[in-house]
């Protein structure tokens, strides 16, 4: 049987909990909540995966090559909040008293250091597991490769990324350089979304497929796709995940270490997590399978609200309509 490794995309899950989960504090007053979240979420796959080799993998300070290339890359996003500064020293300070080992790369992204990893095991026969919520990575799948979402409980293989996306994953890279990637303020194609996106690329094969054939493109979108030409080939770089970083490791490296029982005791009661710190394994299983189920039902209430609003909005546009239709009293 294969071994497995098992890499967490750290600052995806970072944010997503700090938003998702209540303003949990410690005794002392400090911020927790995304300690928890986090920490929930590496219990659980740990115990759900049992991989041979594991690694918690962290966006490094300063900019990247993407900021060089495009300078309004990620431009628009606020600064961290400070509670959640707050949380990553002592959280990474557990994450390796877990025995997981943390890697951070100055110069690339998170991203580019698991694409890197994944990519040598995959040459080392290694099966890779992704842990994240980052849709970028849809084009590291393979028959090897795998993502996982705890916070949604999505599993994506070859399939289920061309089920969800409605393109294989090596095609995610021209898809997005399509429709853009907002959440990394990287423009598309204005006006093109997934179902035009996907449409091209079946009709024409990949990116540089419709390239070749925007003369014969009609109507707006047609033109806008025209304008775009010479800023698509910028755009797929910036949202191609970098496989060939040079790394001080190896996926054979990151062997999993013996848990610093003493440390997360000490950890966990100061953060005020009493299940975890009593030792007890089922409770802890339990914790963190209540805060999976905290996160996904905030989504899923985001989503219904998004949805409600949606079908307002639907229903005013069609009353809007029928008076226009209608002007009698």
């Amino acid at each position: 049987m294969k071994k497995t490794l098992l890499l967490i995309d750290g600052s995806s899950y970072l944010y997503r909990a700090f938003h998702a989960l209540p303003d949990l504090r410690s005794a002392a007053g400090e911020p927790t909540g995304a300690i928890y979240g986090v920490l929930s979420m590496l219990r659980r796959l740990l115990a759900d995966y049992k991989p041979e080799y594991a690694g918690c993998v962290f966006d490094a300070k300063g900019r990247t090559f993407r900021d060089d290339l495009y300078p309004e890359y990620k431009a628009h996003r606020p600064p961290m909040p400070d509670e959640l500064g707050q949380q990553i020293a002592p959280l990474m300070e557990a994450i390796r008293a877990l025995g997981l080992p943390i890697l951070q790369i100055e110069g690339v992204e998170a991203d580019d250091v698991i694409g890197t990893l994944a990519r040598q095991a995959e040459s080392a026969g290694i099966c890779t597991v992704v842990s994240t919520g980052d849709k970028d990575l849809a084009q590291l799948v393979s028959a090897e490769v795998t993502l996982v979402n705890t916070m949604t409980n999505e599993r994506l293989d070859p399939a289920g990324v061309e089920a969800k996306f409605g393109v294989p994953p090596s095609r995610i890279r021209d898809y997005l350089a399509l429709v853009g990637d907002a959440v990394d303020n990287v423009p598309g194609v204005d006006k093109v979304g997934p179902k035009t996106a996907v449409k091209w690329l079946q009709q024409y094969g990949s990116l540089d497929g419709v390239v070749g054939h925007a003369a014969e493109i009609k109507g707006m979108v047609g033109d806008n796709l025209r304008r775009a030409l010479d800023w698509l080939p910028q755009a797929k770089t910036l949202v191609t995940v970098k496989c060939d970083v040079a790394l001080p490791l190896a996926p054979e490296d990151l062997a999993l270490q013996p848990r610093d029982e003493a440390k997360l005791a000490e950890l966990f009661a100061n953060f005020g997590f009493r299940s975890w710190s009593k030792g007890d394994a089922a409770a802890a299983g339990g914790t963190a399978e209540r805060a999976g189920r905290k996160i996904d039902a905030k989504r899923e209430s985001n989503r219904k609200r998004r949805e409600d609003a949606k079908a307002l909005a639907r229903d005013d546009l069609t009353d809007s309509r029928a008076r226009r239709k209608d002007p009698s009293p």
